[in-house]
């Protein structure tokens, strides 16, 4: 089977909930991901406060519950790649924007002795307290029944242009509905992409 049909493959079994496949993505994609917020949070301070891991999780559930419910079209693995680094670049710069909108004095975090670590602040946001399965039912609950629709018919792998026909609107409109749906549903999870779950 070719490297473009095996992916294409793993990406339907992640649409279709399966786990083995979201478990074979991370594991082909964690490091990158890893890489990325390594590349982009230079200052040291601030790789203090922000762990790499956690910004990982965060990308690897906002990228799940979308492509389940059918936001993504994804081809290749490059397109993958693509989408994955550009996920994580918007949180780990939200995640700055957020630490010094609130003022956090990162120096405070970091001088903490030499030698000593200092405990950062690890209570659990609520999106770490379920599982996969059930962010995913809590996003679609969230959903009204047009947008809910157009997430399962896009699970169930339909393609924007067949939807548009069926509908009568455009690709374009009924992509953008969805994605501003899921945004929607997420912000109101604390699950936006500004959010570290």
């Amino acid at each position: 089977m070719p490297e473009t049909a095996k992916f294409q493959e793993l990406i339907q079994r992640v649409r279709e909930r399966d786990e083995d496949a979201a478990r074979e993505l991370t594991l082909r994609y964690e490091k990158a991901i890893r890489r990325v917020v390594r590349i982009h949070l230079r200052d040291p301070r601030m790789r203090r406060v922000v762990d790499s891991m956690d910004v990982c999780q965060s990308v690897l559930t906002s990228f799940f519950v979308r492509t389940a419910l059918g936001e993504y079209e994804l081809n290749t693995p490059e397109q993958l790649i693509s989408l994955l680094t550009t996920i994580t670049k918007n949180k780990v710069v939200n995640q700055v924007h957020r630490l010094q909108a609130q003022r956090r004095d990162i120096r405070r975090d970091s001088e903490l002795g030499s030698g000593s670590f200092g405990v950062l602040d690890r209570s659990p946001n609520p999106a770490d307290e379920v599982s996969a399965k059930e962010i995913l039912e809590k996003v679609r609950s969230g959903l009204d029944a047009s947008e809910r629709y157009l997430a399962e018919q896009r699970g169930l792998g339909r393609t924007w242009p067949e939807l548009a026909e069926q509908l009568g609107a455009t690709d374009v409109a009924l992509r953008k509905k969805l994605t501003r749906a899921l945004d929607r549903v997420m912000a109101e999870l604390g699950l936006s992409e500004d959010e570290i779950s």
